[in-house]
C-alpha cells in the first residue's frame, strides 16, 4: 500500500482525475490523505466531492475552511453564497443531502501514529503536540455532528487570537476551527494573524511561518497541510505543504508519503482565476 498526499482540490476535478490517473491509483492498494478544501472556487465543486466521497475508505479528508463555508451555506440560517463561490450545484444537486453528511462528519485533524504523520488543512500553534491536536479537533467533530446549526452559525470570527487551555465553549472551538483551517503565521507565544495571505518572505517579526516557530511541540511530527497556494510546494522543517493553487492557475500536486525521496506528482491547472 502506498500513502499519497493530495493537495487543495478546490472545484479542480478533472485534475484531480489526471493526477490520480498519473500515480497510478489503485483502491486495492493505496489510501490517499487529502489536505481540505475539496470545494469552491473552481468549476467542478460537484464533481470534485463526488469523486473524493466514491473514494470510501480509500480517503482520508480533513476539513478546510472551504468545506466549512459550504456546510455553513447549506446549514447554518443566515449564512449566503458570496459573489466568487462556485457551491450552487452541490446545494441542487439530488444526492445533496448525503454529500453534506459524509462531509459533516470529516474530521479537521487526522493523526497516524504508525507513521507519525499528522494531516490538517491550515496548521497548529506552537503548544500544540500531534495527540493534542486531534484532541481539540475532536471537540470540534462532536459539537459539530451534535448541533451543526450551532458550531456552524457561531464559527466565523477572529477572535480569541491566541491559545489558552482555559478557554472553554464556542470561543475555544472557534480558536481551533481559525488554527486548523485558516492560520498561516503566528506568534512564538501563539497568536494567530488570519489575514496575512502573501509568501513567507513577506511575514514580519514578531509573526512568523507557523512551521518556522522554534521549538513547536509538534516538531517531532511530521505535518502535511494545504491552505497556503502562495508558500507553494513546501517540504523542511519537518513538514509537508502541498498547496499549489491549482485553482489559481498552478498545479494540483500529490505526494508518496511513504518515500521520503519521492519527488512530488503534478497536474497542470485547467483553471485560470485571478486572486483577490
Amino acid at each position: 500500500m502506498a500513502r499519497w498526499a493530495i493537495g487543495d482540490v478546490q472545484g479542480c476535478a478533472a485534475e484531480l482525475d489526471a493526477l490520480l490517473t498519473k500515480i497510478r491509483f489503485h483502491d486495492q492498494r493505496d489510501q490517499l490523505w487529502f489536505t481540505g478544501d475539496l470545494v469552491n472556487r473552481g468549476p467542478q465543486s460537484l464533481a470534485a466531492l463526488r469523486r473524493v466521497r466514491g473514494l470510501a475508505a480509500n480517503a482520508i479528508v480533513v476539513l478546510g475552511n472551504h468545506d466549512l463555508h459550504l456546510l455553513a451555506v447549506a446549514l447554518a440560517p443566515g449564512h449566503k453564497l458570496r459573489r466568487n463561490d462556485t457551491l450552487g450545484d452541490i446545494l441542487e444537486a439530488p444526492d445533496r443531502d448525503a454529500l453534506l453528511e459524509w462531509l459533516l462528519c470529516r474530521p479537521l485533524a487526522h493523526f497516524d501514529l504508525a507513521h507519525n504523520d499528522l494531516l490538517v488543512h491550515a496548521g497548529i500553534v506552537p503548544q500544540w503536540h500531534a495527540q493534542l491536536t486531534t484532541a481539540l479537533a475532536d471537540e470540534v467533530a462532536e459539537a459539530l455532528q451534535h448541533d451543526p446549526p450551532a458550531l456552524l452559525g457561531a464559527m466565523y470570527g477572529d477572535e480569541p487570537d491566541h491559545w489558552d487551555e482555559t478557554l472553554s465553549g464556542m470561543a475555544r472551538l472557534r480558536l481551533v476551527v481559525n488554527v486548523l483551517t485558516r492560520m498561516r503565521v503566528c506568534t512564538r507565544q501563539g497568536r494567530i494573524d488570519l489575514k496575512q495571505k502573501g509568501p513567507p518572505g513577506q511575514v514580519r517579526a514578531p509573526w512568523l511561518p507557523w512551521f518556522r516557530v522554534p521549538g513547536r511541540a509538534s516538531a517531532a511530527t511530521r505535518v502535511i497541510f494545504g491552505h497556503w497556494s502562495a508558500l507553494g510546494f513546501y517540504r523542511a522543517d519537518g513538514v509537508l505543504g502541498l498547496d499549489t493553487g491549482c485553482v489559481w492557475g498552478g498545479a494540483l500536486t500529490a505526494v508518496n508519503l511513504d518515500d521520503p525521496e519521492a519527488p512530488r506528482v503534478a497536474v497542470a491547472s485547467r483553471t485560470h482565476l485571478a486572486r483577490e
